[in-house]
């Protein structure tokens, strides 16, 4: 079993919800904590925060996760504060949903570089000081229900988890033979600040079935602190796929031994999702 007593932390994304929530979660199991964000004030709570629960923050600094040379100057920090670092946590991420002809290019880009390049460049950086330790250790990156299922509008969103999940199944295997365990968490609806930060090309967010349909979204999701307890017991038992609710969990099996049933169920959250964009073009020209 992995444990994360006197193990030392790399999360990124920690400046809140999940991030947050499993930054909170490890140091009460025992880690110790360097922590990143790109939102420099949230980080800084995170890290008073935790220092006031007794954890050993060596280091809270902020980078975008998207830019290699930031990534370069946190892992240089990192490691004058320790060798090498434990557990490496990829929590760090944005939604971007939209049909294919609404999404800009910058959409598809910037959500490929911070949900897939980002923890690439995590990898690269805290991976090989990790394997010179000699020590062991774990993975885990965060992917997503959109990097399991081909669900409406996820396209860009999408194409970084599911690339998440591929990088991280070869590294099961690849990194195995120097003790380095990985997990891939794929959660599903979560109440957390990406919700409210969500970019939908060519959507009014404040239209109201906008909002009634974020509000149902809300009404079934579990809470970070919920999820993030889900992801420590997977760390801890070294399970690789780890779910955060068991809608997502009974949906997986669901496409790999009912194919139709998982088709069906897609095809028709895409006609709804089709349906809805209809009526808002109508109710442009209407007004």
């Amino acid at each position: 079993m992995t444990t994360f007593k006197g193990k030392s932390c790399l999360i990124t994304g920690a400046a809140s919800g999940l991030g947050r929530s499993i930054a909170f979660a490890v140091a009460a199991e025992g880690a110790s904590l360097i922590l990143t964000d790109i939102d420099a004030e949230g980080l800084q709570e995170t890290a008073t925060l935790a220092r006031a629960m007794g954890a050993n923050v060596h280091l809270a600094a902020t980078a975008d996760v998207s830019e290699h040379d930031q990534v370069v100057a946190l892992a240089a920090r990192a490691h004058d504060e320790v060798d090498s670092v434990d557990i490496v946590m990829n929590v760090a991420g944005i939604a971007t949903w939209g049909t294919v002809d609404r999404l800009t290019h910058t959409q598809w880009r910037r959500t490929i570089d911070v949900d897939l390049m980002g923890p690439i460049h995590i990898i690269e950086e805290f991976l090989p000081p990790m394997i010179a330790a000699g020590r062991g250790g774990h993975l885990v990156n965060v992917s997503s229900a959109a990097g399991l299922f081909g669900l409406p509008w996820h396209a860009p969103y999408s194409a970084g988890k599911f690339g998440l999940r591929g990088v991280s199944e070869v590294l099961r295997f690849d990194l195995r033979q120097h003790g380095i365990r990985v997990s891939l968490v794929c959660p599903g609806a979560m109440a957390t600040p990406m919700a409210d930060s969500l970019d939908i090309a060519g959507i009014d967010r404040t239209a109201e079935t906008v909002q009634r349909a974020m509000a149902l979204f809300l009404r079934r999701a579990v809470t970070p602190e919920a999820a993030a307890r889900s992801i420590v017991r997977g760390v801890e038992r070294n399970t690789y796929l780890v779910y955060t609710s068991n809608d997502i969990r009974i949906g997986h099996l669901a496409q790999r031994y009912f194919p139709p049933s998982y088709e069906l169920v897609m095809r028709g959250l895409n006609w709804a999702m089709s349906r809805y964009i209809d009526q808002q073009a109508t109710t442009t020209t209407v007004r």
